[in-house]
């Protein structure tokens, strides 16, 4: 028996804004935005982009027994990608998620660089809070620019007294954010412009001094990388299970319909192991 809802909305674009110039965040405002107060940000979402012509978000009905999208009509089939809720604003009744502008490869980075106001967006959401990291005294946070939104949150949310290092890897200098923290945290920002040929997050790490003690590691990244870096920490430095958190977002020369039921697969029983 499951015990959480799904909130289920539309909304409409309101504005947007590129961070760097391989960043976008998206505004959306809609009637349904206050069924997302109750979330937690940094927690992953489903975002459904309608198809070029439909002025309508047709959602699918999920299967738990196979933990696969019941099948559409391809005329109206909304493309389903894997996003990240960046914040809300009751006031101004928006919430706002940000993409990796990386072309028009994608179906989610097309639109959002494509996107104006008024545009349609589904979201598919788990209402209620969870805690988004393992709480300690020492992080140790990994990220490629697609876990860049879940990283800042946990550094919003981190306290003063907390101290850690943080690796990002974007496409060049201009691409470096200002993230905001109250703890103290080292930033190591890795420059590569060809992400699809390969990376240097888990060569950056291994040569990083970890942590000892009370500690807790989030990785984010592609598929790839998040697996050398999770097999490093926990079979060669002995991380515990508790003490390391490592989710794939996507895998090099595959899209994320494709690589969906792998990498789901993967994330599950490693991070359970």
């Amino acid at each position: 028996m499951r015990n959480f809802k799904a909130i289920q909305a539309e909304f409409t674009v309101s504005r947007k804004e590129y961070i760097t110039p391989h960043y976008i965040r998206i505004f959306l405002t809609g009637e349904q935005v206050p069924l997302i107060e109750n979330t937690t940000i940094g927690v992953n979402n489903k975002i459904l982009i309608p198809p070029k012509g439909v002025r309508q978000i047709h959602f699918p009905e999920f299967d738990y027994d196979t933990m696969q999208w019941k099948p559409q009509p391809e005329e109206t089939r909304p493309s389903i990608r894997t996003y990240t809720h960046r914040g809300i604003d009751l006031e101004k009744n928006e919430i706002w998620i940000d993409f990796v502008a990386h072309g028009d490869e994608g179906p989610a980075s097309a639109w959002a660089i494509e996107s104006k106001p008024g545009d349609l967006l589904g979201v598919l959401m788990k209402d209620g809070k969870i805690e988004l990291y393992g709480k300690a005294d020492h992080y140790f946070l990994v990220a490629d620019a697609t876990g860049i939104p879940v990283l800042a949150a946990i550094l919003e949310d981190l306290p003063t007294e907390a101290k850690g290092i943080c690796i990002i890897e974007v496409h060049g200098k201009e691409d470096e954010q200002n993230l905001q923290t109250n703890a103290d945290i080292q930033f190591i920002w890795i420059h590569n412009e060809h992400p699809q040929q390969g990376s240097k997050l888990a060569e950056v790490v291994k040569e990083q001094v970890l942590p000892e003690g009370s500690r807790s590691g989030y990785v984010a990244a592609e598929f790839s990388s998040v697996k050398e870096i999770r097999r490093y920490l926990r079979k060669e430095k002995q991380w515990k299970q508790e003490e390391l958190y490592a989710y794939s977002y996507w895998k090099s020369g595959v899209t994320e319909d494709k690589s969906a039921a792998e990498r789901h697969e993967e994330n599950a029983d490693a991070n359970t192991q």
